[in-house]
């Protein structure tokens, strides 16, 4: 079994460690400074610690996230469960890898003047090619991606080893936000990864994985997947704190936008321009890689709830992906950060009540009116993200415990979670009927 637990806990590395997460934890570093060892404590939290309880939720249920999401209601299971794969593929993910291979391979060579209409090239190839891919999926992705993934992790390595002997810029002051609460702060900042998200949706694979090795008992597999994913978080944690250190030593040497220009110019700084191109490629084929897999999870699961062929969400999927990469990585950044802050405390409240299922003994209301508590704050905290007028309603808000720090749905998950045990533990009180 222990042979098993390092195998699959191998493999949830390689499905966590997308290229597109490498740029998250650079900024976190460059913007943090001093404060960095809170901050990437915060991010961990969010970044790796909740996709590990995420794939172990799934290991709770027969099937897959939706059936976890069904226990609110089998209306909200769809349309969470969908919208889950939408974030991870066509609306941030997909895009969002492509942009990455651009940032780091191609525009570093380039003027700003040029820049549009090399991505519009760039994605145009890329999109091409992972669509044929995506029409007959093949182990051939599998065996790139065995022999990528150790290639992007040593260069990875190579990256840090390099920035401890030849970066030695002091650490900058942290910016606003990372000067009072940095642990909360990099809390918030770790939803960026969508790992937790993409988590429920391919938490499947691992609990697959197990039970065709003969792991059949839900306790025996609970253990199993938590097992495996104490070995991706080790992975993880050496990976996101290390990259995002260099991110530190890079605040004093120039003016970036995001993580992959801080990794392009600590490659060039320390390699010169033949590592940072290398570094670039390595990461745009993980980034290819990432898209094919992305591409063909999505079109297999709307193919299970709607009409429409495999073949045909294929192409559409790859088109939507290639219209928003080439609005490119800032702005992909700035349209994701408002939706994820409303899906990620939905997602982590439903992995937390998972996981106390028994206590509560699975009583429904706890699940709807908990979530339901929660989406009101959470689509607050999105919508002010995004730049609406929430004026009107801040001041109600704001008197929520944990506010401040992004954390005021908090307290009204347990209160909803409390009053939904309530509502339904006494029989002449019916919650609504699924």
């Amino acid at each position: 079994m222990n042979k098993d637990v390092f195998i699959i806990g191998f493999m949830l590395f390689a499905l966590f460690f997308g290229a597109g997460n490498l740029i998250y934890p650079p900024v976190l570093g460059m913007e943090a400074g001093t404060s960095y060892p809170g901050a990437i404590i915060g991010f961990v939290i969010t970044g790796v610690g909740l996709p590990i309880l995420a794939v172990t939720a799934i290991a709770f249920v027969k099937n897959d996230a939706r059936e976890l999401a069904n226990r609110v209601h089998p209306t909200f299971g769809i349309i969470f469960t969908s919208v889950i794969y939408l974030a991870i593929g066509p609306f941030f993910g997909i895009p969002r890898a492509a942009t990455v291979g651009f940032e780091m391979s191609v525009e570093p060579f380039l003027t700003s003047d040029t820049s549009s209409i090399a991505l519009l090239l760039f994605t145009s190839i890329f999109f091409l090619f992972v669509y044929i891919v995506c029409l007959n999926p093949s182990k051939m992705v599998d065996r790139i991606g065995q022999y990528l993934t150790p290639i992007l992790l040593i260069s990875i390595v190579g990256l840090i080893v390099g920035g401890f002997f030849l970066l030695d810029s002091p650490q900058a002051s942290p910016i606003n936000k990372y000067q009072e609460s940095p642990l909360f702060t990099g809390f918030v900042e770790g939803y960026l990864t969508m790992d937790a998200i993409a988590a429920l949706a391919f938490g499947i694979i691992v609990v697959n994985a197990f039970k065709e090795r003969g792991v059949e008992n839900r306790s025996d597999l609970v253990q199993a997947t938590l097992k495996a994913g104490a070995i991706t978080g080790i992975g993880l944690i050496a990976v996101y704190s290390s990259i995002g250190w260099i991110g530190t030593k890079m605040a004093n040497s120039g003016t970036y936008t995001n993580g992959g220009e801080i990794l392009s110019a600590a490659a060039n700084s320390m390699f010169g321009t033949l590592g940072a191109l290398l570094l670039g490629v390595i990461v745009t084929l993980a980034c290819f890689t990432t898209s094919v897999g992305l591409i063909v999870a999505c079109g297999q699961f709307f193919a299970k709830i709607t009409p429409i062929s495999y073949q045909w969400l294929v192409l559409i999927i790859t088109i939507g992906s290639f219209l928003i990469a080439n609005q490119g990585l800032n702005t992909i950044i700035s349209i994701s950060v408002p939706v994820l802050v409303f899906l990620y405390p939905i997602a982590i409240v439903l992995i937390l009540l998972t996981f106390l299922h028994k206590l509560f003994h699975g009583n429904q209301g706890v699940y709807r009116i908990s979530i339901l508590f929660t989406a009101i704050v959470s689509l607050y905290d999105g919508m002010a993200e995004f730049g609406f007028d929430m004026s009107a309603i801040t001041p109600i808000m704001e008197k929520l415990p944990f506010f401040q720090i992004g954390l005021g749905w908090l307290l009204p998950a347990i209160i909803g979670g409390i009053i939904g045990y309530l509502l339904t533990k006494n029989p002449s009180k019916p919650f609504i009927e699924s």
